[in-house]
């Protein structure tokens, strides 16, 4: 398989704090990557180094065989790569449909025309109904999302991701205060639009039962540093991670 992102020695310091500590890290292509960990072992922070919300200490990040490591969001997104967060990012003045339009807009090869009403942009305005229908949400397209209960605002941010059409959409915590049955229901549909519109999937989740179920690979991280990578099977037999997780009981 190929690889579409690929972290050597990446490293972020705080002060004394060593967040992430030398992470070498490959997400193959087509694959669903996995990022698990106690609290504070650094995921949210390798999340934001690949993003380019934080500058690293040192290393080097690369996306679809190119460096990115010093690149600000913007240009990261503009490659290709996707993110949400574990607070829901909406806006909220905004109705679903406008939500996701605009998110179309960026993808849109005409986005740099500042003269053109967003209502005459055809595709992007067609991109976001086909979104909404596939989220669930297309009956609800014209509804501001500031009036949308939070399953329903993290299917919109899941859509609002999507629409700029990413070759990698990464996920933190994206069942984070759901129930058994939203939780579910969401990495099912995740799991869908992934395959559906063919891009590679990369999360943080803290439901070990939903992350071996849908796992390819799955990497290990506490206190910083990677301890274990590998298969479902792999890890949930490794004793490290059962050390790390449960005191030594099988995940």
């Amino acid at each position: 398989m190929t690889a579409i992102l690929e972290t050597e020695a990446l490293t972020k310091r705080f002060g004394n704090l060593v967040a992430n500590d030398d992470i070498d890290l490959v997400v193959e292509e087509g694959s669903t990557h996995s990022v698990i960990g106690p609290n504070g072992a650094g995921k949210s922070t390798l999340f934001n180094l690949i993003t380019g919300l934080l500058e690293p200490t040192s290393g080097e990040i690369r996306f679809n065989g190119e460096d990115i490591t010093h690149e600000t969001p913007h240009e990261v997104a503009r490659r290709g790569l996707a993110r949400s967060f574990q607070i829901t990012d909406v806006f909220d003045g905004l109705t679903a449909f406008e939500n996701v339009r605009v998110a179309a807009q960026f993808a849109d090869d005409r986005r740099s025309s500042v003269w053109r009403s967003a209502e005459n942009l055809a595709e992007p305005r067609e991109r976001a109904e086909s979104i909404l229908e596939d989220v669930g949400l297309a009956d609800r397209a014209d509804q501001r999302a500031a009036e949308f209960a939070y399953g329903d605002r993290r299917k919109l941010e899941i859509g609002i991701t999507i629409a700029t059409e990413p070759d990698l959409l990464m996920l933190d915590e994206p069942t984070a205060g759901m129930g058994r049955e939203d939780t579910v229901t969401t990495i099912q549909l995740v799991q869908r639009l992934a395959d559906e519109r063919d891009f590679t999937l990369m999360l943080i989740e803290h439901d070990l039962e939903i992350i071996m179920s849908i796992s390819d690979t799955i990497t290990v991280l506490q206190q910083g540093a990677v301890i274990a990578e590998g298969t479902p099977a792999e890890i949930s037999a490794n004793e490290e991670v059962q050390r790390a997780y449960l005191g030594g009981a099988d995940l």
